[in-house]
């Protein structure tokens, strides 16, 4: 019996991604490109951060455990060929925490065909 050839590998949709670059779909401060993800993190950012877990596909309790963010991110990042380091997502999570959840639920949302670019 023969196993099957995989011609595609499984992940992210190629929805507004900047794959080929290695950069993010949108940038730290660019709130105003997804209005319901900055009022949600202006609001309630416990509710950004696990509706972002929950979008990837972790547990909802991910975005509120410390480091958890910085996991997210990486995992992100790897996942769409998003050039960085581990260092630099401790620095973002920590720093720019909140701009950076709205960055990463932006992607999510974009890769996913939810909103455009």
């Amino acid at each position: 019996m023969s196993n099957p050839v995989i011609t595609h590998q499984p992940g992210a949709g190629s929805f507004g991604t900047n794959v080929q670059t290695g950069e993010w779909s949108t940038g730290l401060c660019s709130c105003c490109s997804d209005c319901l993800i900055c009022a949600l993190g202006f609001f309630c950012p416990i509710a950004l951060s696990c509706y972002t877990a929950n979008k990837y596909g972790e547990n909802c309790c991910l975005g509120c455990v410390p480091g958890g963010l910085t996991a997210m991110r990486t995992h992100m990042r790897l996942t769409y060929g998003i050039q960085g380091t581990v260092c630099n997502d401790a620095l973002m999570t920590f720093f720019c925490g909140l701009c950076e959840v709205c960055r990463m639920a932006r992607e999510i949302r974009i890769r996913n065909g939810e909103i455009s670019q």
